[in-house]
């Protein structure tokens, strides 16, 4: 369940964050994207275990969509072959803010079950159970700090459709006080395509995107 964080504090205190209306994240890019190929339709592709959890795959499609769309590409007409094939995963999850370690973090366990949006070994995209501190998809559970404290990656992978030969390939992580399911994640998608379509120089490297002010 989302759960909004009221507490005013978390507002001001955004870590992670330049200001409300921005955000600073790493970005790891990497392109194979034929020179001359304009970007043109598009469409997600949802793995099984994304099939199995339809509204939340809504939802973070819904968060990428702009992002997509920003650079260049068009959804697929209902009953069209796509150019391409989009895959995405997102996940959001809160620590303990704590100034010692804590050893729940490093062991087997943890306080309880988490379900993420997420790209596993070997870059292989998930929706699936974990254990990490209390709390089910954007909870969080108890710590040293009243403040919850979240970290958050989103990856995004393009593929030819015909081929299916990968052709970008980006993650983004960032971290900060507040899960920031509607404002941030959308930011941090568009940070994934902010190198589209040539790629980085160098990874991981640091950009600076626009977000709104309403964050949860």
């Amino acid at each position: 369940m989302i759960r909004s964080i009221a507490c005013a504090a978390a507002l001001v205190a955004l870590a992670g964050c330049a200001s409300l209306d921005s955000l600073d994240a790493n970005v790891s890019s990497f392109s194979r994207w034929p020179a001359g190929r304009a970007p043109a339709t598009y469409a997600f592709e949802r793995l099984p275990s994304q099939q199995a959890n339809p509204q939340a795959s809504q939802v973070l499609e819904d968060s990428a969509r702009l992002a997509v769309e920003a650079a260049g590409f068009v959804p697929a007409g209902e009953g069209t072959e796509p150019d391409v094939s989009v895959q995405i995963g997102a996940r959001v999850t809160a620590t303990d803010r704590s100034p010692f370690d804590d050893p729940f973090w490093y062991g087997p366990g943890g306080y309880g079950p988490y379900r993420a949006f997420g790209y596993g070994r070997y870059g292989r995209p998930y929706w699936g159970p974990g254990w990490r501190h209390a709390g089910w998809g954007y909870g969080w559970g108890p710590g040293y700090y009243d403040m919850p404290y979240y970290e958050r990656e989103v990856a995004v992978l393009i593929r030819d459709k015909k081929s299916g030969e990968p052709l970008y390939e980006a993650r983004v992580n960032s971290d900060g006080t507040t899960s920031g399911v509607t404002a941030l994640l959308p930011a941090m998608f568009s940070a994934a395509l902010i190198d589209f379509p040539k790629g980085a120089a160098s990874n991981p490297h640091r950009v600076r995107v626009p977000t709104t002010t309403t964050t949860q």
